[in-house]
């Protein structure tokens, strides 16, 4: 890290700040470059967009941000922590305390209800069963969900099982949400309903936020607007 960010990461001017990411898989002509520098900043409660071509290096870029995938070298500092010098048990860890995810499919599990689904993490945590599912139910509630929290995914509309879903991942209150096309199955009203919950929880919780989209709309809603291109991030 140069001394410059040093000094920012000890003054606390940033949740979360990637340094010099870098990210390259071989392949038969020679190896390819997926990402390419990647640096950018985040502070508390900021909601930073990234668009991008499909095969730009999105979803590659969110896995290693998230530490489901790792960078070939760069750096990355979350609430003061050097998170890739972490092991693969503390970076679980980190996943499951500090870090929320959202997919534009909402991967609920299909036996539990809305309830149990945004309760889990919490159990994953453990919190008692009977903790995590007050703190579930009252998230869900304030999404509006009160009344469906007994169903199951199946039984949900669209828009309702990617409201689950958000609330899935912010009922753990992560310092840092990472969110992929999360209304890209929705209509464009459900759309922009879904993310202006997201949006405004987030910032209630103070929640730094990357999010993927292809939405101009959308991401013109956003703090900040970044583009993938050729590996690298770009403002225009």
């Amino acid at each position: 890290m140069s001394e410059a960010a040093l000094e920012k990461q000890r003054a606390g001017d940033y949740l979360f700040e990637v340094i010099d990411l870098h990210k390259g898989f071989s392949a038969p002509a020679g190896e390819l470059h997926i990402l390419r520098g990647l640096a950018f900043e985040l502070a508390e409660g900021e909601f930073l967009a990234v668009v991008g071509e499909s095969g730009s290096g999105k979803s590659t870029m969110l896995q290693i941000l998230g530490t489901l995938d790792r960078q070939d070298s760069g750096e990355m500092w979350l609430d003061g922590e050097a998170i890739q010098s972490l092991s693969s048990t503390r970076q679980a860890q980190l996943r499951n305390e500090k870090i929320g995810f959202v997919y534009q499919a909402h991967h609920l599990i299909p036996e539990l209800t809305a309830l149990e689904n945004v309760a889990l993490p919490l159990l994953v945590q453990g919190l008692s069963v009977k903790d995590a599912q007050l703190r579930a139910s009252a998230l869900l509630t304030r999404l509006g969900l009160g009344a469906r929290e007994k169903h199951e995914p199946a039984r949900l509309s669209g828009g309702e099982a990617q409201r689950v879903a958000v609330a899935r991942a912010l009922v753990t209150k992560p310092r840092l949400l990472l969110a992929d096309e999360p209304t890209g199955n929705l209509d464009e009203h459900t759309a922009m309903e879904v993310f202006e919950l997201l949006q405004g929880l987030c910032r209630e919780e103070r929640a730094a936020v990357v999010m993927v989209t292809h939405s101009i709309a959308l991401a013109s809603r956003c703090d900040r607007i970044l583009y993938l291109h050729d590996g690298r991030l770009v403002t225009r």
